[in-house]
This record gives structure tokens, sequence and C-alpha cells, in this order.
């Protein structure tokens, strides 16, 4: 394996080892909090590791399997991703409307709101850095990867919003509509990821 590919390693070792960190931080936090929007971008953050992980099975198999044995593999591993996020996708839709209809007041989280800033400032250099080497290897699905990290970033960016408006304004309402936005974008995902299947 050439050093470039080991660049690109390393990269998505460390996207998946920080999307396990802060899926735990945010389900912990989140769950103390009682916020679902919390709680949804570290589900989303368990399914991001899921990506990662069979992106660095293809770049470690590479050229060790042949091309027949690594579309099928990868089919499958696409297709459980996809009924993955579909599935979270239930959840925190179902969270969320139930916390607007009960009127659910999630707690202030200060530690929810520094998650969000992490992530804002760590995803769209790591975002920026996979795009760089996709188009040096000429890996389409590490440029895809890299649009996922970027769509990440702006998901924390809603993310902050909302918490921050719990946080300063006690607009409690913020939580569940944030929660409201991961449903889209799992949603989305989701969809995309298998509808790209079927046309392959």
């Amino acid at each position: 394996m050439n050093s470039q590919y080991k660049k690109a390693l390393r990269l998505e070792y460390f996207t998946v080892v920080y999307n396990i960190i802060e899926a735990i931080a945010s389900i912990t936090f989140g769950s103390i909090a009682n916020s679902i929007a919390l709680v949804g971008f570290g589900l989303d953050s368990i399914v991001e590791s899921l990506s990662g992980f069979v992106l660095i099975w293809r770049l470690q198999k590479h050229n060790k399997l042949t091309p027949e044995e690594e579309e099928r593999i990868e089919k499958r591993a696409t297709i459980f991703v996809g009924i993955t996020f579909l599935v979270l996708a239930a959840y925190v839709l179902f969270e969320s409307i139930k916390k607007i209809v009960t009127k659910e007041i999630p707690d202030p989280s200060l530690a929810g709101i520094i998650i969000a800033l992490m992530s804002i400032v760590i995803m769209p250099i790591l975002g920026l850095k996979k795009r760089k080497m996709g188009i040096q290897l000429n890996l389409k699905s590490l440029i895809a990867d890299s649009k996922e990290t970027f769509v990440c970033s702006t998901l924390s960016v809603a993310l902050l919003l909302g918490l921050a408006g719990r946080y300063f304004f006690n607009f409690w309402y913020a939580d569940p509509i944030v929660g409201l936005i991961i449903v889209v974008y799992l949603v989305r995902e989701g969809k995309e990821l298998l509808m790209e299947d079927e046309e392959d």
C-alpha cells in the first residue's frame, strides 16, 4: 500500500474514532438533558462511523479482492447503512413529535453546545483533507465521504442553534425542531444510499 493510501486510511481512522467519541458524548449528555436534538446528532455520528468502517475496509482491501467481490460486499454494507439511517430517522421523528405534543421540556446543555462547536471546527477541516486526498487518488468513495463530513458540519450548526436557543433564550421548542431537521437529513441520506444501490 502506497503512502497516499496510508494517509487516506489515517483520515478515516480519525473520522471513525472522533465520531464514536462524539456519539457517546452526544447520547450521554443528550439523555441527561432530555435533548432529542443532541441524542439524534449522536445517533447520526454512529451511522457516520459505520460508513467510515466501510471505507476503511475498502482502502485496506485495495487490489486484494476482485472487483466483483468488492462490489458485492460494498453493496451489502451500503444497504445496511441506508436502512440504519431510516430506522434512526423514525425514532428521532417519533421522539421529536412526542416532545412537542407532551411539552417535554429539555434542560439546557452547555456540554452539547461545546460538542456542536467542536464539530463545526473539526469537520470542515477533515472534509477538505478527505476531498483533496480523494482527488489525488481518484477515489470517488473518499470524495463522497468528504461530502458526508461537510454535511455533518452543517448539521452541527443546526444543533448549535437549537441548543443555544434553549440555553440562552429559553426557547425549548428549538430542540425538537432541530430533531426534525436531523430527521430530514437522515431520511435523505438513507434514501440516497438505497437508491444508489438500486441504480448499480
